[in-house]
């Protein structure tokens, strides 16, 4: 399956269905933040995500309880290797360099993405 960019109402959508495992319209609805959107907006996006390939469903009568199909972890790394590629050259080097400069990375956090730059290197 090939995954695409989610708009922010869909991801907001999935990060609830990530947290519930499964659920219902209604479900979903009552674990966004106010103001809340209609019923019939969650359950419209929910049909699009499903579209996507991104959350399937059991049907129980006329009512469905929906899941997702891919996990949390697979689409960070579908955003993180869009991010790279269309802003960092595909290079962790730029990547690093840009957060270091511009979010004044303190000595102890480098420090701590060396060692894990070193842990991934022995293995």
């Amino acid at each position: 399956m090939e995954l695409r960019e989610l708009t922010k109402a869909e991801e907001e959508i999935m990060r609830v269905l990530w947290q519930l495992k499964k659920g219902f319209v209604k479900d979903v609805l009552a674990e966004l933040p106010e103001p809340k959107p209609a019923y019939n907006t969650v359950s419209t996006i929910i049909r699009i995500l499903e579209k996507k390939g991104m959350v399937g469903y059991t049907a129980y009568g006329k009512t469905h309880e929906y899941y997702p199909l891919i996990t949390e972890e697979a689409y960070r790394r579908f955003q993180t290797e869009q991010l790279m590629s269309n802003y960092f050259d595909n290079s962790l080097k730029k990547l690093v360099s840009f957060f270091v400069q511009d979010k004044n990375i303190s000595l102890n956090e480098a420090d701590e993405i060396i060692r894990l730059l070193n842990q991934t290197k022995d293995k």
